[in-house]
């Protein structure tokens, strides 16, 4: 895209608030789905944006944006699992919700079967399944072979249904 001089500073800014608009609040709930905090969620999606924004030039097409954005946002989860300041502990409040509440007995019993998985599995599994993204995808966004993304969801998918039980997740699936 080459961005220069000011008209292209400009155009550059509206162009990524049209998109921080429009994706923000996805990225906040895939956050969320892998953090299972509202307020940590809010400073992933926070650092996304920002790291995103930084890298727009360079991103040549919309597909794209998109992709860096999830890859940007997985590895902010599992970078900051790493990072001494991760000590913060977590309350038992029940979390805000948000929009999509049609079943909110499922969604908060998944999420708390969801925050019991390693943060690995759990990014596999939100990616592949919360999200729909196929193996090689979610492979290339989390730097894994297919092969450990397939093995990760099938031990991330045992672990929901060892703590979930296969009743609570054929209910979950029906519409």
């Amino acid at each position: 895209m080459g961005w220069t001089g000011r008209g292209g500073r400009d155009r550059q800014d509206a162009e990524f608030t049209e998109y921080a608009q429009a994706r923000g609040a996805r990225l906040r709930e895939t956050a969320y789905l892998l953090c299972g905090d509202w307020h940590r969620a809010q400073d992933l999606a926070q650092a996304t944006l920002a790291r995103v924004y930084v890298a727009w030039p360079k991103i040549e097409r919309a597909e794209a944006v998109d992709a860096y954005a999830r890859r940007v946002l997985t590895n902010e989860f599992l970078g900051y699992r790493r990072r001494r300041s991760s000590t913060e502990r977590i309350t038992g409040e029940v979390p805000e919700t948000t929009a999509r509440t049609e079943q909110p007995e499922l969604r908060l019993t998944l999420l708390e079967a969801l925050g019991r998985l390693t943060p690995g599995r759990r990014a596999v599994v939100v990616l592949r399944y919360w999200e729909d993204h196929s193996v090689e995808t979610v492979a290339e966004m989390l730097g894994m072979s297919a092969s450990a993304v397939k093995s990760a969801s099938l031990r991330g998918l045992a672990e929901l249904r060892a703590t979930l039980g296969a009743e609570f997740l054929a209910e979950l699936a029906s519409p």
